[in-house]
């Protein structure tokens, strides 16, 4: 297949292979950023902002 028409998805998962083969760097597996790079940015950011939301609830319930 052509790089420049591969998918983007297709083209992450060969470069996380690729990285795995040939491993340097001291933080191996990277699930965090497996997980999210599947994920689509609508997602995640609401994910995000979730996550920041229930953080000030249950900090205005603690006080």
């Amino acid at each position: 297949m052509d790089k420049e028409k591969e998918k983007p998805e297709a083209r992450r998962e060969r470069m996380l292979q690729k990285e795995l083969k040939h491993s340097s760097s001291s933080f191996q597996g990277s699930n965090l950023s497996r997980s999210l790079g599947g994920t689509s940015w609508k997602f995640t950011g609401t994910m995000i902002i979730l996550l920041i939301v229930g953080f000030v609830i249950v900090s205005l319930f603690i006080n």
